[in-house]
């Protein structure tokens, strides 16, 4: 499983149209300092960092990361796995931190069929954190609207590539 596939599956969990949800924000936000896979915010305006791990290594790696994902701009940290490493992740993600597990589902004959998102750990609020401003979150969509135009030119080159 891919990195993009559980970011989509985050995203569809949350809900686009409830939350501002927005995938690899690392700067633009003054005073975070860390790069976060996804940032959900809500509309009370507070946020959850999704981090997601895709291979053992990269999920034990993350416990190196200086910032152990400590900031006042997070009410809640969750990680977000493939279900083959649901049990390692357990063993490894801070306390306070919740999980998310991605499972694919089949047709009796392996034919992919979907994914579900299943809330293994609930995540523990770590107890200082702030509300967004309105500022942080106009800069937050905005950050968003300019992953839209990325997202737009490599479809577009994809397609005149494919002709």
């Amino acid at each position: 499983m891919k990195t993009i596939e559980i970011e989509i599956e985050m995203m569809k969990y949350f809900g686009i149209r409830e939350n501002l949800i927005v995938p690899n924000v690392w700067w633009g936000i003054e005073g975070l300092d860390h790069e976060c896979d996804l940032v959900r915010l809500t509309q009370a305006n507070y946020a959850t960092e999704i981090e997601i791990k895709v291979s053992k290594a990269d999920l034990l790696k993350d416990k190196e990361k200086l910032h152990g994902h400590r900031s006042k701009y997070f009410k809640y940290l969750y990680f977000a796995v493939p279900e083959k490493l649901q049990d390692i992740a357990l063993k490894e993600i801070p306390e306070h931190a919740g999980l998310f597990v991605v499972k694919r589902q089949y047709k009796t004959n392996n034919e992919f069929l979907w994914n579900d998102v299943v809330k293994i750990k609930k995540a523990k609020s770590k107890g200082y954190y702030i509300q967004w401003t309105s500022i942080q979150r106009q800069k937050l969509a905005e950050l968003a609207a300019m992953r839209i135009l990325g997202l737009k030119q490599n479809i577009l080159k994809l397609k005149n590539e494919k002709k």
